[in-house]
């Protein structure tokens, strides 16, 4: 799929070093699959569950990113990456840390000055009535 990210050769060179080694557990899935799964889901904004198969099971993708989260491999590793000029101090994978309410989509405009009831009593009507309005009522039969 043309979509999907993958880290180029170069690009996995500079990240590969920062990749814990002698993980325990089950046949590990190739970190180069992952990370890239993770860097797709944060670009694209998908859910970790509808993460594309190419990159994993989902589950692994979402357990990386979380439990490396909380080690702070990800904080550790930007760090290093700009204390050797690849990136800026600046820069940041993503902003799930900016917690926003359901509701704060936010509306047209911003705020807007509404008049007083008194001048809206005062102002001329918008339209004007149509010549069939003050007809009297059709009786139905």
């Amino acid at each position: 799929m043309a979509d999907l990210f993958w880290f180029s050769d170069a690009e996995w060179a500079v990240i590969e070093p920062f990749m814990p080694q002698n993980q325990p557990g089950a046949h590990r899935v190739d970190d180069r699959r992952v990370i890239s799964g993770i860097v797709h889901v944060l670009r694209s904004g998908c859910r970790w569950r509808d993460c594309p198969a190419e990159y994993g099971p989902p589950t692994t993708v979402y357990n990386r990113f979380n439990r490396w989260s909380r080690r702070g491999f990800w904080r550790a590793m930007l760090a290093t990456l700009a204390e050797r000029g690849w990136i800026a101090e600046t820069a940041s994978l993503d902003s799930t840390y900016v917690r926003a309410h359901r509701s704060a989509h936010g509306g047209e405009g911003g705020q807007r000055r509404r008049p007083s009831a008194r001048r809206a009593a005062a102002r001329l009507p918008r339209s004007t009535s149509s010549p069939t309005s003050s007809a009297a009522p059709r009786s139905s039969i």
